[in-house]
């Protein structure tokens, strides 16, 4: 597999005319994998492995060989020539915070995410993984936009105690990829737009991006923001302080009630939009009450932050898979409509905007960050 990467025909600028890209996305109990040439999508397909498989593994970091081998084993399948490939790219994983774009990885970066040699989530098996095939083929390994993508202003992390600060964890992928998407559509650069931004998924997070950067965004993972499928949201905060204490439930459950079976789960018994909806058309009327509440929050959340754009925004972006609920996108935007323009992306293309990054980075139209 060790092969010599062969010579790619130029372009008329100077560039190869046709650049490959391997991108590489493990999930928990999956491996997606998609190649391109330049941002047009080859072929794609997801590596699903069954319980029973991965319980043979003493911790995520033992799958690591197998998922490479299994890479391999498709790739060959397809008749995928390794030496064709241009450069790989991985999904960023729980890194310490830095600031956006596409990152060489690097000896730094698999430190941090091995750590003790246990890898806790599988997002974090992406860059080693790519780093490992890159090396056998010969190209240069990346990453881009990790959901620990931290460009806000000082101003931002102060949460009210001394004690506890804002912290970022975000759907920074999706959140860069539509908001260049759109910046192009509309005709100006990311660089020069303000935008706000709104992921729409388990977790919302919505996020004011001004200059090419996310100054301000809420953490779904730490309880902010507006409740979702499956997580509460911003909470009043005496009453789960009482919760805590009441001695009825132990720190897993209050965590499990935060993140899992909060918001549409605790009130209607399901994660499910399509589900809710269904109730709805049916004549529930709860149903349609916190439906609705839950898209009232999401509304009150992009108000907080066109104000941390001092009210200039070019438009508003809502993305993620929830935002394919035509129901809650149109009550949302009856809410914000008079903020900007709103303009609707459905799904989270994660691969497609990793190959993006990839070709930017190979293009030199975006500089190749240092991790360290």
């Amino acid at each position: 597999m060790g092969c010599m990467k062969k010579s790619i025909p130029e372009g008329t600028d100077g560039h190869p005319a046709i650049y490959k890209i391997l991108v590489i996305n493990p999930g928990s109990t999956s491996t997606k994998i998609a190649v391109y040439d330049n941002d047009v999508l080859s072929f794609d397909e997801v590596i699903r492995y069954r319980a029973e498989e991965l319980n043979m593994f003493g911790s995520v970091m033992d799958q690591y060989k197998k998922r490479i081998e299994d890479i391999f084993e498709i790739l060959a399948r397809r008749g995928c020539l390794v030496s064709e490939f241009t450069a790989v790219i991985g999904r960023g994983g729980l890194l310490k915070p830095v600031e956006g774009g596409v990152y060489g990885v690097n000896d730094e970066m698999i430190a941090d995410l091995i750590g003790t040699g246990k890898i806790p989530h599988a997002c974090n098996l992406a860059a080693p993984m790519a780093l490992e095939i890159a090396g056998i083929i010969g190209v240069p390994a990346f990453i881009a936009d990790p959901p620990v993508v931290d460009e806000f202003e000082e101003i931002a992390r102060l949460s009210g105690l001394p004690e506890i600060s804002r912290t970022v964890i975000f759907h920074a992928l999706n959140h860069k990829a539509v908001a260049m998407r759109a910046a192009k559509v509309i005709g100006i650069r990311y660089e020069d737009a303000s935008f706000i931004v709104c992921h729409l998924g388990s977790g919302t997070t919505v996020g004011a991006h001004r200059n090419g950067r996310v100054i301000d965004v809420n953490n779904a993972l730490d309880g902010e923001g507006p409740f979702t499928p499956e997580r509460c949201g911003g909470l009043p905060l005496l009453g789960l302080v009482e919760m805590c204490y009441s001695g009825l439930y132990s720190l897993e459950d209050i965590k499990k009630k935060l993140v899992g079976k909060g918001g549409l789960m605790a009130y209607l018994g399901t994660n499910s939009a399509v589900e809710v909806e269904k109730r709805i058309e049916a004549g529930d009327e709860y149903a349609h009450l916190i439906y609705e509440a839950m898209a009232y929050q999401t509304a009150k959340e992009i108000g907080a932050q066109a104000t941390v754009l001092n009210g200039d925004v070019d438009a508003i972006i809502i993305t993620g898979g929830v935002a394919h609920s035509k129901m809650l996108i149109e009550w949302i935007k009856a809410r914000v409509g008079f903020i900007a323009p709103v303009i609707v992306y459905p799904g989270e293309d994660e691969m497609q905007a990793l190959a993006d990054a990839c070709l930017r980075a190979l293009r030199h139209e975006e500089e190749v960050k240092v991790y360290m």
